[in-house]
């Protein structure tokens, strides 16, 4: 049984970083493409980042590039998100998903989810 378990959210304000942590149970991660999505209250799910198998591609969502920084430790069956340069709107609940079929950005090619980590940026 697959099981994904975020953790590093929390309160910080604008300007600060945080470092976001994706664990894998019952998977090994390096197979594994890893997306991470984030939803604001009244706005659809997104994905912020994500990154391939090898490591070797990512994907950024355009108002994040610069800032956040997606990579994996396979060691550990772990991904990271860290996230540097936090403004207001990045406010959201951050969610990890994976999915072993290619890569993706798009939330309905992954079909195993964290249960979300808040994260609130204050101004």
């Amino acid at each position: 049984q697959v099981q994904l378990v975020e953790s590093g959210g929390g309160l910080v304000q604008a300007g600060g970083s945080l470092r976001l942590a994706c664990a894998a149970s019952g998977i090994t991660f390096s197979g594994y493409t890893v997306g991470w999505f984030r939803q604001a209250p009244g706005k659809e799910r997104e994905c912020v980042a994500a990154i391939n198998p090898s490591g070797t591609n990512t994907y950024y969502l355009d108002s994040v590039k610069g800032r956040f920084t997606i990579s994996r430790d396979s060691a550990k069956n772990t991904v990271y998100l860290q996230m540097d340069s936090l403004k207001p709107e990045d406010t959201a609940v951050y969610y990890c998903a994976a999915q072993a079929i290619f890569f993706s950005s798009k939330s309905k090619d992954f079909g195993s989810w964290g249960q979300g980590t808040q994260v609130t940026v204050s101004p």
